[in-house]
């Protein structure tokens, strides 16, 4: 096709088959997708399940256990190596499968927060991803938003575009869409276009799509790219490093026991072999080496996103979900945050008097067209805030949308901007031309010399002006936004800068964004769980205290932008421990705070939803991006995103991330707890000169149970009665601390003491050594699923969590206890492991045991609250 910006919008439109007032058909749009493809320029990182795996085996501690796997098979019997063969494939292949359902959830769940773009089809205005716009679309452009596309801009009300991620323009590109430009025309001066990855920094406009993909400006410099590689978290690194030490403590009582069991032997009736000893050598570095530890962290974070996208937080970065749980602030915004996002009109200062919403009469709602009228254009499909709570508020009163704009026509508009605090639009009624103008109370108050009274235009007196701002700020002060609207009946020869002078008052309107019903109670969980909630805003002082006040945030003290750019850093520190609300701030301002806390030690989150907020949603340990009305700028430096925009999902998000960050803990205490209880079980006996308690193949079968436990059930744990009402985990807080390893060892010396006595009372008792190690083997299987059950809390009592409330811990024990009266009443089972029937007797002893051995930290919990 020509080059767009050198044809007028209609012959693009015409070029490319489009419609500019309705834009494409659902099914144009779909046959379109089919011919130029996705608007991609990055390629995502597809997760294969057969690159995991080439992952896992490159793994440095799955190559040994491979190794281990090979040299048994080599001196060994076929028999045993074949078992073991098959138990190391089935290992792997389970925990890369779980592994790749983690992390294809994870995948998932960032599809379910795409970038999105308004386009017109079949002429209405609708929401569909970026990814999927065509040639040919028509865009509605707001500020804040990212362009998706190329496109030429069809039409524009004060738009100004930053380019720099194209041009390096430090400088907004002012744009005009009635130009058309010669050949050539750089980049930077083609003022009616926009291009793909630029943002709209102010005004709004519609444009059609000429390029989508690598076609783009963009696409060709850059071309495509791949995406890069999920970063490992700091609990997965710190658990790799973890597992790394393990492995030369895994190797050094694998080569200890066998040599001591070895030479221990020598004497006795029995002595063990080298090659046995080997084996045994082999046996225990296999089960010993924690090759699954960040495995298991990758599947509870991975789990845990499923679980939170379902409550509305999509996790797009596992760090996110590691950390939530340790939030010590929330630096929230308020609008749509906190509030409903909706305005609602509450007063009206009209005719001299003010008036709450539900005394509007005949003449205030004829005062509300007016207003309607001077606060957009009608033709506006977006609309804006004020004047669709406007035209709501009119709708309720039985009035038609399209009624209101009858015998107005729009002739042109001057767009708000920040330094006038106007907007205006002028229309054609009748023979009459009339400027409508709405802004800041004081803007027009300042500019009009006549207000409307009973129908009558009046000279404004000074009493009259200061009755006004009384209103206004009477309104102020319960914390609503003003607008105030006026109109000017325009000569022919009037000069535009005359437009906004000489108005006549009509009224102003105070508006509220009610707080959401269920954000003071969220935020009253949040308090009482040691979380300090604060609130950053660039609303008005006044607005903001109120607001605060409403949800149960302190507002007893307010910091503006002004007197925060005037403290030095340690001032600001001492302000922030006693101040909960900051107004009027800039995006410095916000980036400043957050810094701050987290040099005073808080782990911060932050929400926002604008450009101005990505960088310190960028700098938080956890930015959350509001998923509706959120720019993509926001959504792209944040690691949440909030698909209701709601304050209430960030405490419930908060609240999961504790469950997970619990339930971690308990997965890798219980793997740990049984990886030192079965290498203490070999002690004993060493020591005694007696035959070792497990033969190398049922070692390996054990490592089967212990994966599936430490890597499954914890993860479905739910979260412990009073969570929420702790204070967060100390930042400086080592994973492996004092409470970590106590219970540990606790519960691995209870394992070992319950096994090491059936197996000694059995061995004694019985010459058969099958018997007693096959005792021992039944003991081990029930006491570490009793340890498991005793593992699920460390302070509540398994009667009061509820013994079927954790489903899969129940069927992972019930799965155990099948396999071990199936494996030693089945035959040709019991000569693969080893291990023989039992009588009445030894089922008794190890039931009793096993179980003693272990549940007595439940009424040690319930005495103590405490294991």
């Amino acid at each position: 096709m020509s080059k767009p910006y050198m044809q007028q919008p209609q012959d693009v439109a015409s070029e490319l088959g489009s419609d500019i007032e309705r834009g494409l058909t659902g099914q144009e749009a779909a046959a379109r997708l089919n011919r130029y493809g996705k608007n991609a320029l990055t390629e995502e990182r597809e997760i294969r399940f057969l690159g995991i795996l080439k992952e896992e085996i490159a793994e440095p501690m799955i190559l040994l256990l491979i190794a281990i796997g090979v040299i048994y098979s080599l001196l060994g019997s076929l028999a045993d190596a074949a078992t073991i063969i098959i138990i190391i494939v089935l290992l792997v292949l389970a925990e890369v499968w779980n592994e790749y359902r983690a992390k294809r959830s994870i995948s998932a769940l960032r599809q379910l927060a795409p970038p999105t773009a308004t386009v017109l089809r079949n002429g209405q205005p609708v929401n569909v991803e970026t990814s999927l716009l065509v040639p040919g679309d028509v865009l509605l452009l707001r500020v804040g938003e990212r362009v998706p596309a190329d496109a030429r801009i069809v039409e524009a009300y004060g738009l100004e575009v930053n380019e720099s991620s194209l041009t390096g323009e430090s400088l907004p590109a002012i744009k005009d869409a009635n130009a058309v430009l010669p050949e050539p025309t750089k980049i930077t001066d083609q003022a009616n276009m926009v291009f793909t990855s630029t943002v709209i920094t102010r005004g709004r406009a519609k444009a059609l799509v000429v390029h989508t993909g690598i076609k783009t400006e963009l696409g060709r410099i850059s071309g495509i790219t791949k995406a890069a590689k999920e970063p490992k978290t700091a609990l997965q690194q710190a658990m790799k490093q973890l597992s790394k030490t393990l492995v030369w403590i895994a190797l050094f009582f694998a080569i200890l026991i066998p040599v001591l069991a070895y030479v221990r032997g020598l004497n006795s009736p029995t002595p063990l072999t080298p090659g046995d000893a080997v084996l045994y050598g082999l046996s225990l570095a296999f089960v010993v080496i924690p090759e699954e530890l960040p495995i298991i962290i990758t599947m509870v974070l991975g789990v845990g996103s499923i679980v939170l996208s379902r409550r509305g937080a999509i996790v797009k970065r596992l760090g996110a979900a590691e950390t939530l749980g340790n939030v010590t602030v929330i630096a929230t915004d308020k609008t749509g945050t906190l509030t409903e996002n909706k305005l609602r009109i509450e007063h009206l200062y009209f005719d001299g008097a003010f008036y709450a919403s539900t005394e509007f009469k005949t003449n205030e709602k004829s005062a509300l067209r007016t207003a309607y009228l001077a606060s957009d254009a009608p033709n506006n499909v977006l609309g804006n805030p004020m004047s669709n709570a406007i035209l709501e508020r009119l709708k309720q009163a039985g009035l038609d949308a399209k009624s209101l704009s009858d015998g107005w026509v729009l002739k042109s508009e001057i767009g708000f901007d920040a330094n006038r605090k106007l907007a205006s639009y002028i229309y054609q009624f009748g023979a009459s031309t009339v400027s409508l103008s709405s802004g800041a109370p004081e803007r027009i108050l300042e500019r009009s010399t006549k207000i409307l009274l009973e129908g009558q235009e009046v000279p404004i007196t000074e009493e009259i002006r200061a009755q006004a701002s009384l209103a206004a700020a009477k309104m102020a002060q319960r914390g609503e936004r003003l607008l105030a609207f006026g109109y000017h009946r325009l000569a022919a020869e009037t000069a535009s800068q005359e437009i906004e002078r000489d108005m006549v008052l009509v009224g102003v309107i105070g508006f509220i964004d009610p707080p959401r019903r269920e954000v003071p109670q969220a935020i009253h969980i949040c308090q009482q769980a040691g979380i300090r909630v604060i609130m950053i805003t660039g609303d008005h002082p006044e607005t903001a205290r109120t607001i605060a006040g409403q949800v149960g945030i302190n507002n007893s003290k307010v910091l503006t932008g002004v007197e925060i750019a005037a403290m030095t850093d340690e001032a600001l520190k001492q302000a922030l421990k006693s101040t909960s609300i900051f107004a009027r701030t800039t995006p410095e301002d916000k980036l400043r705070i957050v810094k701050l806390l987290q040099q005073m030690g808080e782990v911060v989150a932050v929400t926002g939803d604008g450009i101005n907020d990505a960088p310190a949603l960028k700098e938080a340990h956890i930015g959350v991006a509001m998923g509706i009305r959120g720019t993509d700028v926001a959504k792209e430096a944040s690691g949440i995103v909030l698909t209701d925009d709601n304050f209430a999902t960030i405490e419930a998000a908060v609240s999961e991330g504790r469950r997970l960050y619990s339930n971690l803990r308990k997965g890798v205490r219980y793997y740990l707890a049984c990886k030192v209880a079965l290498v203490s079980i070999f002690l004993v006996p060493i020591i005694l000169g007696i035959p070792l308690p497990f033969a190398p193949i049922q070692i390996i079968v054990l490592e089967l149970f212990m994966d599936l436990a430490a890597s499954a059930t914890f993860i479905a744990e739910p979260q412990e009665k009073g969570s929420m009402k702790k204070p967060p985990v100390n930042p400086a807080r080592k994973f492996m601390d004092k409470t970590m390893l106590r219970p540990l060892f606790i519960g691995a010396l209870s394992l070992f003491a319950a096994v090491t006595a059936t197996y000694l009372f059995a061995y004694y008792s019985n010459p058969d050594v099958t018997v007693a190690r096959t005792v021992a083997f039944a003991t081990w299987m029930l006491g570490h699923v009793f340890l498991a059950l005793n593992f699920r809390s460390e302070n509540v009592p398994l009667h009061k969590q509820g013994v079927l409330s954790n489903k899969v811990m129940l069927l992972w024990a019930l799965l155990a206890v099948v396999v071990l009266v199936v494996g030693v009443n089945v035959p040709f089972i019991q000569s693969a492991l080893q291990i023989t029937s039992l009588s009445t007797g030894d089922w008794v002893l190890v039931v009793a045991v096993a179980f003693t051995a272990t549940f007595w930290m439940e009424p040690k919990k319930v005495l103590t609250g405490k294991v």
